[in-house]
């Protein structure tokens, strides 16, 4: 995923820069107002900034809109009510109030693409992984075969994360940093103990393929429902 990120400030932006580099985004940074409307593109969401040198981020967010429909994420130390109104009404499709994590950022940026993906024939359903496994992440629901599966809270959000890029190598870091806390820094050992669940309740349906010294790959394996 391609993200214009718009921010003048030079910790911010290198900070927001290696975290998205880090789970897959590619990330092209800009310093001005001007650079953002002048840049060819293409991207699939901006991360734009309100305080910008040469211009104010709110016209750049309503210029931005005129030109069409790409996401448009506000990242800003303005956190006042009337700031975020106003961002909201220019097009701005989410607001994020410094200071912030990357982990909430990324998900603001998955949130906002699942709204713009184009709905088919009414409204989005669950996800479906293969033949026999869906995954409603609005209900935070899983099914098997049609049949819901009790998980814990963290086994959702474990295969929930897992499965939005399945095939791709997701490090301990990674893992602990999306699904429990960004600023993890205990044992990683009730990682294992969740994997171990995730592959009890899950045999024939997906693998969790252990990477030694690095961390999980989650395969689909697909099989017809019963």
């Amino acid at each position: 995923m391609r993200v214009l990120l718009v921010e003048d400030d030079e910790p911010v932006a290198e900070s927001l820069r290696r975290g998205l580099k880090r789970y897959g985004f590619e990330v092209e940074w800009v310093t001005t107002g001007t650079a953002a409307l002048s840049h060819p593109g293409p991207y699939d969401v901006v991360l734009l900034d309100l305080g910008l040198p040469d211009t104010d981020g709110l016209d750049v967010c309503r210029a931005l809109r005129g030109r069409g429909d790409v996401p448009i994420i506000v990242i800003s130390a303005r956190s006042d009510e009337t700031d975020r109104v106003v961002g909201l009404e220019l097009g701005a499709d989410d607001y994020v109030s410094k200071p912030f994590g990357v982990r909430e950022v990324i998900a603001r940026i998955r949130a906002v693409m699942r709204r713009a993906r184009p709905l088919a024939a009414g409204a989005a359903g669950p996800d479906r992984y293969g033949a026999r496994l869906t995954i409603d992440r609005k209900g935070a629901r899983v099914h098997l075969d049609g049949e819901e599966v009790a998980l814990t809270p963290k086994e959702y959000d474990l295969l929930a994360f897992l499965t939005e890029e399945p095939g791709a190598l997701m490090s301990r870091e990674q893992i602990m940093e999306a699904v429990w806390d960004a600023n993890w820094f205990g044992p990683t050992k009730t990682l294992d103990v969740h994997v171990a669940a995730l592959r009890r309740k899950f045999t024939g349906v997906i693998t969790l393929e252990a990477v030694r010294g690095v961390g999980f790959r989650l395969e689909i394996t697909g099989g017809s429902a019963s």
